[in-house]
């Protein structure tokens, strides 16, 4: 059986769930979850009432019931992120919480969505545990989290660089700086192009939540390392719903062709909600041929924390200064995007 079937057997062994909350505890893309739930409904090893999961007796013959007396759980303070943000930090949080109260909301055009709050000011604090914060010049490529507000309210850093391709954002930055005396800078950028002349190799930091394409993840990164000074340093986001092990693989392949050493991965990290009153990624669950309910609000979207440091001057690949052609969704691997709705109905 496969791995992620018997990790759905296993949970609903210990009690029924609804779709959410099986959701919430996988470790795989989304559609391979999808995938496994239906194989099991249609070997009669889980059943479903009223949008409830339970295992069927067929099912439990299919595991090792010995194994569900041992058991472990995450951290209930850190929330297996290591990292506690105290002192001045919980000011900037709340801080940082009245400010993106105000932020633009998502649109579709650019497959926007954006963390909890409280996970961006914990990539803040990561970043200050690290001596990744004060004194140092950051680069974000593309903000929709709005991190360049969480680190300019520390006023550690010595520079903050905005790239994105959405002009809402540099307008609301630019009324943050004035209400709040921050320095943030903003460039309309696509990643699709070079970075421009003046911003390459000037920055001691690089953060990002790429796409999580092929291409995508590529662009976003080659233009990160390629933005840092010698033994700068970098953050960037992957999940599991969107990106398969075969994509995380050629990432880290990527990083060591460039003289990048992954120093940590923090599996789930950053939560996103994915219904945001006009964008609502979460469309799929009436496409998948069995009831389930609106989701109560179980923040199932979770995204891993990779850190990484340069050794010396990055190797960048030939392709860095050159224009690349970007894909914004992976019909293999993602089933969120609303455009792929009609392809996940014909498997059905």
């Amino acid at each position: 059986m496969e791995r992620v079937e018997l990790a759905i057997l296993h949970e609903l062994a210990v009690s029924n769930r609804n779709f959410w909350e099986l959701l919430d505890n996988s470790n795989c893309t989304l559609n391979e979850f999808v995938t496994a739930l239906r194989n099991l409904r249609e070997r009669n090893f889980v059943a479903a009432d009223k949008g409830v999961f339970y295992i069927t007796e067929k099912g439990r013959c299919q595991i090792n019931l010995e194994s569900l007396k041992f058991k472990a759980k995450i951290c209930p303070s850190c929330l297996g992120k290591r990292i506690i943000p105290q002192a001045k930090f919980t000011e900037v949080l709340e801080e940082f919480k009245r400010i993106t109260a105000k932020r633009p909301p998502p649109i579709l055009d650019f497959f926007q969505g954006y963390m909890l709050e409280q996970d961006v000011v914990a990539r803040v604090a990561l970043m200050h545990h690290y001596g990744d914060l004060d004194g140092k010049s950051f680069i974000l490529i593309g903000d929709d989290d709005l991190l360049s507000i969480a680190l300019a309210l520390t006023r550690l850093p010595s520079r903050i660089v905005v790239l994105d391709i959405d002009k809402r954002l540099g307008n609301f930055l630019k009324a943050v700086n004035q209400d709040y005396g921050l320095d943030i800078e903003f460039i309309e950028y696509n990643v699709a192009d070079p970075l421009p002349a003046d911003i390459r190799g000037f920055f001691d930091v690089f953060s990002s939540e790429p796409l999580e394409t092929f291409s995508g993840l590529r662009a976003f990164i080659v233009r990160g390392v390629s933005a840092l000074k010698e033994n700068g340093v970098g953050y960037f986001g992957l999940t599991r719903y969107e990106a398969s092990l075969k994509k995380w693989l050629a990432i880290q392949k990527l990083l060591a062709r460039m003289n990048c050493v992954v120093t940590d991965l923090i599996p789930d990290f950053s939560v996103y909600p994915m219904n945001y009153d006009d964008v609502n990624y979460e469309g799929f669950a009436s496409k998948l041929g069995f009831a389930t309910d609106k989701n109560p609000g179980i923040n199932w979207y979770k995204s891993a924390l990779f850190r990484f440091e340069v050794l010396g001057m990055a190797s960048l690949p030939r392709y860095t200064w050159r224009k690349m052609r970007i894909e914004t969704i992976d019909p293999n691997e993602d089933l969120t995007h609303p455009a792929l709705a009609s392809n996940l109905s014909s498997k059905s």
